[in-house]
């Protein structure tokens, strides 16, 4: 089939009522499919059932039951030392989910400030830097804040360093959220070159923090990964600048994982400060039971290439459904990738919301059209996220279906005026 935009006014009709006729027949289904979130599937979170089988929960003589150990268990902590290739010096074992840190961290940055530096709530301005389409949870945190957040585009290395390095120059430029491997939505990795460049910037604002939310870290879904250049690795980092944080939430079990943070000894001794007025310790059994159960970083790789073995079918499928009906139409655009939770789908621009609206009338929920940019503001009203992990195959089948067939009908609705 040519492209849609080389179609007379008659093809688009034709082809328009076609559509309608298969729509109309998805409706009639009565479907409640759900896409919304990168949740992982039953089949998933099964694989992690053994953990939960009874353990000693004594470690070197401590009953891990008690309070006490502030940063975290030892064992666990060189666990993920051994998952970031850091030292377990730099490591805290947290909560059950990374975003907490996440939240955590800037509310510390915003009563009272970083290392002796102005609490950016007493400042004129703040602002943020996002990469864009990202995580939508990133923006919640910062709108909370009231912290202005400013669009950085992604590119297939990274986000536009180019547009990074002048904005820095601005004193008011506090920070930057990234999702450095496997990006949300569209699962790019950083190249080499970026993350250098992202270790060695000068920015203006001494209180500048970049929050490396390394979530999919060993999350690939092919057989051939990503890599990322570790970022603490880089000659010349500034180490100070650098919050890493990541967490078990898609390994073992979401909300009832653990999570951790990696930061240079001086932003470190700040935040157990602050940690030692909110909590006394984080739950250390269920950090055994992370330890006991994966034992080291080899068998938490053996543990993931189960979860790719669940996912690699859907994610193929969905890729295969967009090139089957999307392909060569000119409306349309999307990243395979190697790894992470999400499909990134660009659509003809003006088009998103239009598509979002008809899978709706048809039974299914996408992620809400918008919330890969900040203020739910996609000044193109083209990105949408799709998550495939959460449907059965069959469900996704048709799931993704309907998104095609929604496409093509929000296209022509807008080629015909």
């Amino acid at each position: 089939m040519s492209e849609y935009k080389m179609m007379s006014k008659q093809e688009l009709l034709c082809e328009q009522e076609a559509l309608l006729k298969r729509f109309e027949e998805y409706k009639a289904m009565g479907l409640k499919l759900d896409m919304s979130r990168g949740k992982p599937s039953k089949e998933q979170l099964d694989l992690s059932m053994d953990m939960l089988k009874p353990i000693d929960y004594t470690e070197n003589g401590f009953d891990v039951r008690n309070y006490g150990i502030l940063d975290g268990l030892q064992s666990c902590k060189e666990l993920f030392a051994q998952l970031l290739d850091v030292d377990a010096k730099n490591v805290l074992v947290g909560p059950a989910a990374s975003l907490n840190l996440m939240y955590d961290y800037i509310c510390q940055c915003y009563c009272e400030g970083v290392l002796g530096s102005t609490p950016w709530s007493k400042l004129d301005s703040v602002k943020f830097l996002c990469p864009v389409p990202g995580y939508d949870r990133h923006f919640t945190i910062l709108e909370h804040f009231g912290i202005e957040m400013i669009n950085v585009p992604m590119t297939a290395e990274g986000p536009d360093m180019k547009v990074i390095e002048e904005l820095i120059k601005d004193e008011s430029v506090k920070g930057m959220f990234c999702v450095p491997k496997y990006s949300n939505p569209q699962g790019i990795t950083f190249s080499d070159e970026t993350v250098k460049r992202i270790a060695r910037m000068k920015p203006a604002a001494k209180d500048f923090r970049i929050v490396w939310d390394n979530a999919y870290c060993v999350h690939d879904i092919k057989d051939e990964g990503d890599e990322l250049l570790n970022i603490f690795r880089v000659d010349g980092v500034n180490e100070d600048m650098i919050i890493e944080v990541c967490s078990t939430a898609k390994m073992t079990f979401p909300g009832a994982g653990i999570s951790a943070l990696v930061a240079s000894d001086a932003n470190m001794k700040q935040i157990k400060n602050r940690l030692n007025c909110q909590t006394i310790s984080y739950d250390k059994m269920n950090q055994l039971r992370h330890v006991r159960f994966f034992k080291n970083l080899d068998g938490i790789k053996a543990h993931m290439k189960k979860h790719a073995a669940i996912m690699k079918p859907k994610f193929d499928m969905v890729i295969e459904h967009l090139e089957n009906e999307l392909g060569g139409l000119g409306i349309a655009s999307w990243i395979d990738p190697k790894g992470g939770y999400f499909i990134s789908l660009d659509v003809m621009d003006g088009c998103a919301k239009r598509v979002g609206e008809l899978c709706k009338e048809a039974g299914v929920t996408l992620t809400t059209i918008g919330a890969t940019y900040p203020y739910f503001n996609d000044p193109k009203d083209s990105n949408i996220r799709i998550a495939p992990s959460l449907p059965p195959v069959a469900e996704l089948d048709t799931a993704t279906r309907i998104l095609c067939v929604s496409v093509k009908l929000a296209a022509i609705e807008k080629l015909l005026g």
